[in-house]
């Protein structure tokens, strides 16, 4: 039996985060129009100005960022088995427009470290593993603002999850689609939410594939903590993924139709430089079912996917 989702252990990581935070340097022509203000989007395009503001000419592109990192990983749950891993990572966001953009690219196991089931580029896995989060806002579009009560804009939202795999048997390929929120708390919290459906193309060889199957309900929060003489600034920052309505348990008694992460980062930025720590909480990750026992050919074990896993990574944003 094939190991499905062997190699990844950054699905959903450290990327995401940083993105969330990543406004640490994004400059002020990044803004919605007047009739939908985001000033305070938990998507992240505007906490410059809460956080840290950006430096004129600081970057390549007035709204367009990037940075590079290097991710070190231990424990991370999205398979039946705890992977650790250290990869290499591009990561881009910005707004322009209705186009609320963030992606990140990973090369997984660049540096050749890691346990011997999460497989990367050196050892015959998945040389390339990436995601895109884009969002169009509605309001923008409508030209108008379309604000019900705190929910104060509204989005086309998407997240596409590719795993290229060594071959077809070791990819997977998922879109989720759906509607996104930004959500006024009326304090220092910001907040945004997505609800997508689920359609799932490759997924390591699994009964789902190639069919809509289930749901994930999303939500975001950023916390500027505070900002230093020496121009740094302390953010926490927060998303919980709850997935539910799979029918993988249908045929597999390890799978499972409910799977929840819950992260929480702290980004310590410079204008270039990024340091993040991050604790991640896995319950049924990748809707694996804690201590059911398997065997992929070589000798029996029991999933482990509930418990923490953690994440530590330095970057440079420009």
């Amino acid at each position: 039996m094939l190991n499905p989702l062997r190699r990844h252990a950054s699905c959903r990581t450290l990327a995401v985060s940083l993105w969330l935070a990543g406004v640490t340097g994004l400059p002020s022509a990044f803004a919605q129009p007047p009739a939908a203000p985001a000033d305070d989007s938990a998507q992240g395009e505007s906490l410059s100005a809460d956080v840290q503001p950006a430096k004129q000419g600081a970057y390549l592109s007035d709204w367009y960022n990037q940075d590079l990192m290097l991710i070190g990983s231990k424990d991370i749950s999205f398979g039946p088995r705890p992977a650790d891993d250290i990869y290499l990572e591009y990561e881009y966001f910005g707004r322009k427009g209705p186009f609320e953009l963030y992606g990140y690219i990973d090369l997984p196991k660049i540096l050749d470290i890691g346990n011997s089931h999460d497989k990367g580029i050196w050892d015959h896995g998945s040389p390339l593993f990436m995601e895109h989060e884009p969002r169009i806002s509605i309001d923008y579009l409508a030209g108008r603002s379309l604000a019900i009560g705190p929910f104060k804009e509204w989005y086309v939202a998407f997240d596409w999850i590719y795993d290229h795999g060594s071959r077809t048997a070791n990819r997977a390929n998922t879109l989720y689609s759906g509607l996104g929120t930004d959500i006024d708390t009326h304090s220092r919290v910001n907040l945004s939410a997505n609800f997508y459906g689920r359609y799932q193309w490759e997924n390591y060889g699994a009964s789902n594939e190639y069919s809509w199957d289930g749901y994930r309900a999303q939500l975001k929060y950023i916390v500027p903590i505070d900002s230093f003489s020496n121009g740094a600034s302390l953010t926490y920052i927060g998303f919980t993924n709850f997935d539910f309505g799979s029918d993988l348990h249908k045929d597999n008694p390890a799978r499972t139709a409910n799977a929840t992460v819950a992260t929480n980062v702290l980004l310590y930025s410079f204008t270039h430089l990024r340091f993040t720590l991050v604790g991640r909480y896995f319950h049924n990750g990748g809707n694996w079912e804690d201590g059911s026992v398997l065997n992929f050919g070589d000798g029996e074990f029991r999933t482990r996917s509930n418990g923490w896993g953690y994440y530590a990574g330095v970057g440079y944003q420009f």
